[in-house]
């Protein structure tokens, strides 16, 4: 059974820094692109950033060199470092993780922007 367990989340003023975390059991994790992605209300899913299997990554242009992703193979655990955070990237964060087929989610982290 797949399973991915996202945590980190929390209020943060702005201008401050989170860390993301997930962990991967059920799949062969060194095989797969992990990522994050981000809802926020009324809004569709979207990509925020991944990392392939050779560790290339690929960021999303609201980025703006603020995150970092990165994986610990070792661990099956990807994380995601939030800083200079906005306002808008309020939203609930998802771990992802996808080889050929269809994408697999945690259950969401909460990340709230806000003074």
């Amino acid at each position: 059974q797949v399973q991915l367990v996202d945590a980190g989340g929390g209020l943060v003023q702005p201008g401050g820094s989170l860390r993301l975390s997930c962990v991967a059991s059920g799949i062969a994790f060194t095989i797969y692109t992990m990522g994050w992605y981000r809802q926020a209300p009324g809004k569709q899913r979207e990509l925020v950033a991944r990392i392939t299997t050779g560790g290339v990554r690929e960021y999303a242009d609201f980025v703006k060199g603020r995150f970092i992703i990165s994986r610990d193979n070792a661990k099956n655990t990807v994380y995601l470092q939030m800083n200079s955070l906005e306002p808008e990237d309020t939203a609930v964060y998802y771990c992802s993780a996808q080889r050929h087929g269809p994408i697999y989610w945690g259950q969401g982290t909460q990340v709230t922007v806000s003074s």
